[in-house]
């Protein structure tokens, strides 16, 4: 039953990924925004950091001069914090302030000081990116608190919701200046949790051993950890993307989400019934013209092209486990060609001049190292690209299973495909995504949604999601969820290659059905559906915050 929209004066939101492709929470922001925006209209702001500039700008900002024109001309931040006002160029198109945030950085010890004073915020023991998230997420929450006095100075209506741990230190200082407000907190993956997995010990098995304090000093990771629960403590609402998340959160931040949120997906991402045949033509032709001029192999219009894709967590995202599919696959003898994709971004260097001349001058005889379609900057460290070639890919012409290794950002300007992430999955007859650790799982979603069938796991959201909605099987979803535990890898290889090979042995007609299932099953994560688990946050943000300023 669809819930009532929750009233709202104005509607906050800060993300690191705002206007900024770095994973999947730009997903998550993006294709939520139009039916945010459908709701509030220009009561929506994101805010996200301006780490862009003139000769290299956002592909996704689109600047104004006249959006929000009062507020900025009267704005005071401080020295070393500006802003720039316009939208965000995704469906809905809602407005967005971008922070740039140098100034921040003089008084960090300043602001960790009082977040330990207030908040148990343990920032002694910070490295890496911690200092520049809080640098952006103080910034965010000064120009939260004068948007608010500026916009709807004194109303009850207000909303600052925060995405992962990078926003934590917005969120609290929110809480302290403007306790008005109401504060949602959003954590997409625990850090701690991360990094238990990116460590190479076992969550599963023994979670409910676990101290997420006590791991947190094992594993170096005390600040995020810190601010990340600190955060999740003091959220008038907290949530996460899934429940298998939700139960890591109560372990090792010690509270349980007030809401699970899952993440939909936009449809109008999908192209029309009229153009999907020519846009599905347009990107095999490219998948299978880029591994002709690298391999010397002729791929036939019935090439079974397999792909997976998402961030270089080698372990985390099951890229290790789908290497070792794909040569499971090859050494079943497989009588059919299978080209195999590997679209995961690294170290990149550029396109390779001689594969693109090859393209161009549609010279499809071989080139060397066959297996890479862009030179990266640490070839003998890259752990994609030294399995590929340790399991002997590329070197002999007459395999049938042809693994090739995208180490770029599929952006429609990468030098070699030349056409965007979404422009070529429609290409594709399947992708698998063998995750490990995957608290939602964008990449099989997005999937199904342009109608091509997906493996997953029982490790991600979006699996249990499947399990406990559908019944599992490609016919009738779309969707094969893979059994997966801390113990069963070579299992998990097993069950993934003989899945990729009924679907390769499938008539056209039986790959068609699954393939309308696949974007029935996707419909059903839309988020003019998902979005309801949002106004259940608000409502809950809103009674908190009543309450604890009630009790002032």
């Amino acid at each position: 039953m669809t819930k009532i929209p929750v009233d709202v004066d104005l509607l906050f939101e800060t993300s690191w990924e705002v206007c900024n492709k770095v994973g999947g929470i730009y997903t998550v922001l993006s294709t939520k925004a139009k039916n945010l925006q459908k709701v509030y209209k220009d009561k929506v702001i994101f805010i996200g950091p301006d780490v862009w500039s003139p000769s290299n700008p956002s592909p996704y900002f689109i600047e104004s001069s006249t959006i929000l024109k009062s507020w900025r001309t009267s704005v005071e931040l401080p020295q070393g914090v500006a802003v720039r006002v316009g939208r965000w160029d995704v469906p809905g198109k809602p407005i967005a302030v971008l922070v740039s945030f140098d100034g921040m950085y003089a008084v960090k010890d300043e602001l960790y000081k009082k977040m330990w004073e207030h908040f148990g915020v343990d920032s002694l023991h910070a490295y890496g990116d911690y200092d520049e998230a809080c640098a952006f997420s103080h910034a965010a929450a000064l120009v939260v608190e004068s948007l608010y006095k500026h916009l709807a100075a004194d109303s009850h209506k207000v909303i600052a919701h925060f995405d992962e741990w990078t926003t934590g230190m917005g969120l609290l200082l929110t809480k302290l200046n403007c306790p008005e407000v109401a504060t949602v907190f959003t954590t997409h993956a625990t850090s701690i949790g991360r990094s238990i997995c990116g460590n190479g010990k076992p969550l599963y098995d023994y979670l409910k051993g676990y101290n997420g304090d006590q791991m947190a000093g094992e594993l170096n990771m005390q600040s995020k950890h810190s601010l990340e629960k600190a955060a999740a403590t003091q959220a008038d609402c907290f949530t996460t993307v899934s429940e298998i998340t939700a139960i890591e959160c109560e372990q090792l931040l010690d509270r349980r989400p007030d809401v699970v949120t899952p993440n939909g997906f936009e449809p109008t991402f999908v192209p029309a019934k009229t153009k999907f045949k020519t846009c599905r033509h347009a990107a095999r032709q490219s998948l299978l013209e880029t591994a002709s001029a690298l391999t010397g192999k002729q791929f036939g219009d019935d090439t079974f092209i397999v792909a997976t894709s998402g961030r270089c967590e080698y372990r985390n995202k099951g890229i290790d486990l789908y290497l070792d599919t794909m040569n499971r696959l090859r050494a079943t003898g497989v009588n059919h060609r299978v080209l195999s994709f590997v679209m995961v971004p690294a170290w990149c260097d550029k396109a390779r001049e001689d594969l693109t001349e090859a393209i161009a001058k549609r010279n499809f005889s071989g080139l060397e190292n066959p297996v890479i379609t862009h030179t990266i900057h640490n070839f003998d460290h890259d752990p994609i690209y030294n399995r590929i070639r340790s399991l002997g890919f590329g070197v002999s012409e007459s395999d049938n299973v042809t693994v090739i290794y995208v180490p770029c950002y599929l952006n429609g300007n990468d030098g070699v495909f030349n056409l965007s992430y979404y422009q070529l999955l429609i290409g594709l007859d399947a992708t698998v995504f063998p995750s490990y650790y995957e608290p939602w799982g964008y990449t099989p979603l997005e999937s199904i949604a342009f109608g091509v069938p997906t493996v997953t796991t029982s490790l991600s959201g979006f699996g249990q999601w499947i399990l406990h909605g559908f019944t599992d099987s490609f016919e009738t979803s779309g969707v094969n969820v893979v059994e997966r535990s801390d113990s069963n890898y070579d299992a998990v290889v097993d069950s993934i290659s003989r899945s990729l090979s009924f679907l390769i042995s499938s008539d056209g007609s039986v790959r068609e059905l699954i393939s309308r299932q696949a974007m029935a099953t996707a419909a059903k994560a839309n988020w003019s559906l998902f979005i309801d688990y949002y106004y259940e946050a608000f409502d809950i943000a809103f009674a908190h915050a009543r309450q604890r300023n009630q009790e002032k």
